[in-house]
């Protein structure tokens, strides 16, 4: 059987999964933090708006010139 202290490469993986775990639930922990404080904003303003339709008949000049 060989000495665990000697393995450096599994010592390597064992504190490079660490590392990942330990920023993944750190990053977490920030992102629910400034979700909880963040105001609910609405992300577009409404803004009342105007709609013009305009009706073309195939006997009107405007739809002879674009055809």
């Amino acid at each position: 059987m060989s000495d665990w202290t000697s393995l450096w490469y599994v010592w390597l993986i064992l504190l490079t999964v660490f590392l990942l775990l330990l920023c993944g639930v750190s990053a977490s922990c920030i992102k629910f933090c400034c979700r909880k404080k963040r105001l609910p904003v609405e992300p577009f303003p409404r803004h009342p708006c105007d709609l013009t339709v305009i009706g073309l008949d195939s006997d009107s000049t405007a739809h002879s010139t674009v055809t």
